[in-house]
């Protein structure tokens, strides 16, 4: 195990010390024993080095908001370490930082696993969803359903021993970790990158996952180059604890097989590990693998100015759902007013660096309480959750804008405000 300074993750090694490294990733809300039953195994021919993510396992609360940074902090443990080259499997979010290693650090990777990932999770609004939820319940109503999202119904019925682990691992994660770490799935979108993934890569899923199932992996395996695709029965999202014989023997396969020489960098790199044809077999588990030809999907055009700016941000605070309903609805009188607020609210106002996001709702709900609006209070009040205030907060903000707003204008805010909150803030049973 280690102590970790800042910028760096708490991790530990198993195995021999001068075999090639193998680095295992962990998914969003678990730590580094859901790969407890791969370890023996992989450490026969690779030195296994397992990470937790901030506040996750015990390691110091220093939230990462995006995939690059918890890369960066990967990448500066590694550094630290002295280990310049090596193969990568990573689950769900531990995926997508397998994914950014190799689109931003192809020369550091020498072969790619990804299990139950997608290019990109879901949509952004489910995320930040669910940050809106930790921050008024706490994780307590995410860790009670966290079985049902990472285990089939028989394995969480024949294993409650594993499923009370899976609850107690959630609701012992830091919140405002959990909440950071599902900011960095939200803003998380690599399909238009894929074709630039250059190392041999294993998409490994359960085949009843529900969270990122066969279909996600097929989109991952159709646009990487050298992409094999590998459906383990019996499986849902955390498929390496239920099904650990069949994603060894996978991951053993893979990375015993497709180790990528290294790049000419200057750099010493560890050697591929030699093949064992014993444990490359596997027909006791019978995974179904499929090779998917490549497609590079084609770029999005660019539009001008401060457009696609806008757009994102205007995304991230309102939601996509509304968003879309939106531009939907903006046909032929409204279309300009629509692009006219994206690019100059949103892509001017709302980008600028004087004001926090937080700041920016506080005073935009005051703003519609004051004005009367209160069809955007309501939309404003979602947002403002999304951004970051508690319900106290616009309470808080609320009752200020009695003072100088007027009583009846915030008597029907809070009707409205309290009506949102509930929406927003009750966990879906």
């Amino acid at each position: 195990m280690s102590e970790t300074p800042p910028n760096t993750l708490q991790y530990r090694f198993d195995g021999p010390e001068d075999a090639p490294v193998l680095i295992l990733g962990p998914s969003l809300g678990t730590t580094w024993h859901m790969w407890d039953r791969q370890v023996p195994e992989l450490t026969k021919q690779w030195r296994v080095f397992r990470f937790d993510l901030p506040g996750h396992g015990g390691a110091p609360a220093r939230p990462a908001g995006s995939v690059a940074e918890l890369t960066t902090r990967l990448l500066a443990t590694l550094d630290s370490l002295g280990v310049q080259r090596f193969g990568y499997a990573g689950c769900a979010l531990g995926g997508a930082i397998g994914i950014e290693l190799a689109l931003r650090h192809p020369e550091r990777l020498a072969s790619l696993a990804v299990v139950a990932a997608s290019p990109r999770f879901g949509t952004a609004d489910e995320f930040r969803q669910r940050g809106v939820i930790v921050r008024t319940n706490g994780l307590d109503p995410i860790a009670r359903t966290s079985p049902d999202r990472w285990f089939t119904g028989g394995f969480a019925a024949a294993q409650p021993a594993i499923t009370e682990w899976a609850v107690q691992m959630v609701r012992t994660t830091d919140p405002g970790c959990y909440i950071a770490a599902c900011e960095a799935l939200a803003a998380f979108d690599v399909r238009s990158e894929l074709g630039r993934v250059g190392v041999p890569t294993l998409v490994l899923v359960g085949s009843d996952d529900q969270v990122t199932g066969p279909a996600e992996a097929r989109t991952l395996v159709a646009g990487i180059p050298d992409a094999r695709l590998a459906v383990v029965p019996g499986a849902s999202h955390l498929v390496p604890v239920e099904q650990p014989a069949a994603v060894t023997d996978l991951l053993v396969h893979h990375f015993a097989t497709a180790w990528q020489q290294p790049y000419d960098t200057g750099q010493t790199a560890l050697p591929a590990a030699p093949v064992n044809p014993a444990i490359a077999a596997a027909p006791h588990t019978a995974p179904v693998a499929e090779i998917a030809p490549a497609a590079v999907p084609a770029q999005p055009a660019a539009r001008p100015d401060r457009y696609e700016t806008g757009l994102k941000i205007r995304r991230e605070v309102l939601g996509d759902a509304h968003v879309d309903r939106a531009l939907a609805e903006a046909e032929g009188f409204s279309a300009e007013f629509q692009e006219f607020i994206t690019r100059y609210a949103w892509g001017e106002i709302w980008d600028r660096p004087g004001l926090d996001r937080r700041t920016r709702s506080c005073i935009t709900l005051t703003a519609l309480v004051a004005g009367g609006h209160l069809e955007e209070l309501a939309f404003h009040t979602r947002a403002a959750l999304r951004n970051g205030l508690t319900p106290d907060e616009i309470k808080e903000v609320l009752l200020q804008a009695a003072v100088y707003c007027g009583v009846p204008a915030a008597n029907s805010a809070f009707r409205v405000a309290r009506q949102v909150i509930q929406e927003e803030t009750t966990p879906a049973e």
